[in-house]
Formats: C-alpha cells, structure tokens, sequence
C-alpha cells in the first residue's frame, strides 16, 4: 500500500530545494543579471504503457502544477517544475472486428521535472532533462469493472523519466510546451507467472501538450 501523504510531502520537499538551489545559481549569475521567474501550468497527456502489448497513445490524462525558472545565459535557462500528471494504457473494444476487450490503466504521479533549455529563436525554445515521479494513485480495469485482487500486480512507487521538447512564446506571459518523455525505471516488473494483462517490464511513454503561465512575484 502506498504512503500517499509521506510521498507527497517528499515530492514537495524535494521540489522546493531544487527551486531554492535555481534561485541562488541564478543570483550568482551577475554577469547576465537575468531575472528569477515562475508560474502555473496546466495540460493534456497522451499515454501508452510499453510492455502491456497495448499499442497506441489512448490513454488521455491532465496535467497540472508549478514551474520556476533562472537564465544562466542569454541563450540557456535552468527550470524546475512540480505537478500532478495522469498517465496509463486504454484498449477500447471494436465491435467491427468483434473485438470486445476492454482494458484500461489509470496512474497518477507526483513528478518532479528539472531540465536544462536552450533558446533557439526569439519565441522557441527546446529542452531536455530527466523527470522523478512518485506514484500516488493506480488502477487497473477491464469489461467487468476493477480487476479483481488476484490479477493484480503491484506498480513500482517510483519513475524517472528522460524528456526532450520544445516550447513556443505566444505572449510574453503565456507558453505553449510540446514534450515526449519515456521511462527508464519499469512500472513494474516482469512477473514470477503469466498474467493476462501483461508479460513483461512495462514502462510509461508520455507525450503531453501544456500552457505555461508565468505569474509576477
């Protein structure tokens, strides 16, 4: 069983230190004396689990939280976000091929993304960087309602997760992200004995699409 509340205090904990240690470097940074900025985000994943012989991004989810960010350049950024993002696998049935399996994966994390950026033009920019997720909630699903306890496994408490992207400035205040990210840590692992659902390591694939909202401090 999870430790929601510990999780969720760790994440926030951990967060809040990157953003302090951002906020330093970036005062350090007098030569280009680039300002301290921050704000709100908010988004759309697209999911799919690899591993689960599910293909397809089918599995929609929001995502929402903060972000905080320093220049260390006129051309490169340091930023830190924290937000809660749905991610999973769905298989929806198709009557046309007779095909009535249903199956659907729903997890929510707590993550932690730190990433270094470049601006490669006035309005974009493009990033990567690595993502610590925490799992605070997880189900499992088919035509018949929740899996029964049997058919479970368990879901790994912790993801990291490698992204690349890029962001375009569409005002001054507002930004709109595009990012695929892929984990490198399983979801869970392979299984001692078959089981229906999956045969394999599974590890979530994400591309979401999100507004960035900066907000005056």
């Amino acid at each position: 069983m999870i430790d929601r509340l510990t999780g969720s205090k760790s994440g926030i904990a951990l967060t809040v230190s990157l953003m302090v240690l951002l906020l330093i470097f970036g005062n350090q940074q007098n030569s280009y004396a680039q300002r301290f900025e921050g704000g709100i985000l908010g988004g759309l994943n697209a999911s799919q689990v690899r591993g689960d012989h599910y293909s397809g991004y089918n599995k929609p989810g929001i995502l929402a939280g903060g972000w905080i960010q320093t220049d260390i350049s006129n051309r490169f950024f340091l930023d830190a976000e924290l937000k809660y993002s749905q991610k999973g696998s769905r298989k929806n049935p198709n009557p046309k091929k007779e095909d009535q399996e249903k199956y659907i994966m729903r997890l929510g994390y707590l993550d932690m993304p730190v990433y270094l950026g470049f601006r490669a033009e006035k309005i974009v920019s493009v990033f990567t960087g690595v993502s610590a997720g925490y799992l605070i909630n997880a189900a499992e699903y088919d035509s018949e309602g929740e899996l029964a306890e049997v058919d479970q496994r368990k879901f790994n408490t912790f993801d990291i997760q490698a992204f690349i992207g890029i962001r375009i400035e569409l005002t001054e205040r507002l930004g709109l992200d595009f990012r695929g990210a892929y984990s490198f840590l399983p979801t869970r692992d392979l299984p001692g004995d078959r089981v229906d659902y999956w045969w394999d390591d599974q590890y979530n694939n994400v591309l979401s699409t999100a507004l960035y909202y900066r907000l005056d401090f």
